[in-house]
């Protein structure tokens, strides 16, 4: 009963087990984000689920639905969403020491993909 209670919460269950010093040599190159789905792997089986059902929910958890309306998000599920999109943006970030890093990009566009827009080519001749 114990375990289950503290594993409700995965993300303070990993970061426990992360910063037990019984622990902390053999989890030093293991990130908490994993350690986090270990536990809800762990919580889902023991709560029954089958490991497809599991490893679903932990999908729907951990990925961003373009279609959701985040306005209508309460403040602790906007922060969720907040921070798979940081982690989403770190992930696929170049960097200057990436290989494939290119400093100046300069991208030419076709004339006819150019579309203008009532508004703009009016406030032009207002000012």
């Amino acid at each position: 009963m114990h375990f289950l209670y503290w594993c409700k919460d995965c993300t303070r269950a990993a970061e426990q087990l992360k910063n037990n010093p019984r622990h902390k040599s053999y989890l030093e190159q293991v990130s908490p984000k994993q350690l986090e789905k270990l536990f809800a792997l762990l919580r889902g089986h023991l709560c029954g689920q089958s490991l497809a059902t599991t490893m679903e929910q932990i999908q729907r958890e951990t990925s961003i639905d373009p279609e959701e309306d985040l306005n209508k998000l309460d403040d602790e599920e906007l922060a969720k969403r907040k921070s798979i999109m940081d982690e989403l943006f770190e992930k696929n970030r170049k960097k200057k020491d990436d290989p494939d890093f290119v400093y100046d990009i300069e991208v030419e566009f076709a004339q006819d993909e150019l579309q203008s827009c009532s508004w703009d080519t009016d406030s032009a001749d207002e000012f």
